[in-house]
C-alpha cells in the first residue's frame, strides 16, 4: 500500500509540472505583441543599472493609458536614460519617447502579415509545451513501470496509473490547446 502512495505522489507531482508549464506558456503568450499594448510586453526587459541586469517592472510604474501606448515612469529619474537603451535594444517595434520624467512606447499597428508570422510562431511553441507535456507523461509511465517491475505495485495498480497518467496529459495538452486558441483569436481579431 506504501508503494501505491509513492506513486500516487509521483502522480501529483508530474501533474503539477504540467501545471507550471502552462503557467510559463501562458507568460510567454503575455509577452508576444498582438498589437493591443500589454504591461507584460516590457515588464520583463531587463535594464542596466546599478550594477546588474534589472526588469523594468522592478525600476518603475508600467501603465497602459489606451490600447496603443505603454508608460514607464521610473521611480528613480537617474535610471531613465537606462531604461531607454534597454527598450530601444528590446525588439518591441517601436521607438521610446523620452519627456524627462517617463518613457512612452506608442504601438504600431499590426500588418496582416505580421499576424500571419505570429500565429506560426505560437503554434510553434504550442507543439514545444505538447513534446513537454508528452515528455512528462513518459517520466510518469517509466516510473510506474519501474514500481511494479520492482513488484512495489501490482499489474492492475500499474495500469490504472498510467490510465491516469494519459488522462493528464491529454488535460493538459487540451490546456496548451486552449491558451494556444485563445492568443490565435486575440491576434486575428485586432
Amino acid at each position: 500500500m506504501e508503494a501505491n502512495a509513492g506513486v500516487t505522489s509521483m502522480v501529483g507531482n508530474m501533474e503539477k509540472l504540467m501545471g507550471e508549464h502552462i503557467d510559463h506558456l501562458r507568460r510567454e503568450m503575455g509577452t508576444l505583441r498582438t498589437g493591443r499594448a500589454s504591461p507584460q510586453l516590457v515588464e520583463n526587459v531587463k535594464v542596466e543599472c546599478y550594477g546588474a541586469q534589472t526588469p523594468i517592472k522592478q525600476l518603475g510604474a508600467i501603465s497602459v493609458p489606451d490600447a496603443r501606448t505603454i508608460e514607464i515612469q521610473p521611480w528613480d529619474p537617474s535610471v531613465l536614460a537606462d531604461i531607454e537603451k534597454a527598450l530601444l535594444k528590446s525588439d518591441l517595434g517601436t521607438t521610446p519617447v523620452n519627456n524627462g520624467k517617463m518613457l512612452r512606447l506608442c504601438l504600431p499597428m499590426m500588418t496582416e502579415d505580421r499576424r500571419k508570422q505570429l500565429v506560426k510562431t505560437i503554434k510553434t511553441l504550442a507543439e514545444d509545451y505538447k513534446i513537454k507535456m508528452r515528455n512528462e507523461r513518459r517520466d510518469g509511465v517509466e516510473r510506474v513501470k519501474k514500481a511494479q517491475k520492482a513488484k512495489e505495485i501490482s499489474e492492475d495498480d500499474a495500469k490504472r496509473f498510467e490510465q491516469t497518467i494519459q488522462k493528464a496529459t491529454d488535460a493538459y495538452i487540451k490546456k496548451v490547446e486552449d491558451v494556444i486558441a485563445e492568443k490565435e483569436k486575440e491576434l486575428m481579431t485586432l
